[in-house]
């Protein structure tokens, strides 16, 4: 897929990147170049991979399942900016 230069312009508008009539012509080719290495990528045969989390292997971290009391209002309020009758006090966002 080529990226022609209007297009690049419309590009660059959308990202708020200011690039100069001079410079359009090679903001369309830099962005040809990467369509089309995503295109290379779609006929990349991927049947029966994995989907990972990494490029080296690694095991996401978990906690414990574990039921808790939950039930300590007063030491979760303690660092709060404002709590007023055991629940976190947020300033008014909607009228």
């Amino acid at each position: 897929m080529a990226i022609d230069r209007d297009t690049a312009r419309k590009v660059a508008h959308l990202a708020r990147i200011r690039v100069d009539e001079a410079g359009l012509d090679a903001l369309a080719a830099e962005l040809s170049g990467i369509l089309g290495f995503v295109e290379e990528l779609n006929e990349v045969d991927v049947t029966g991979v994995e989907p990972m989390t990494s490029v080296t292997p690694m095991a996401l971290p978990r906690r414990a399942d574990v039921v808790t009391e939950g039930e300590d209002a007063a030491r979760i309020l303690a660092n709060a900016p404002d709590a007023r009758e055991g629940f976190f006090a947020v300033p008014k966002v909607v009228e």
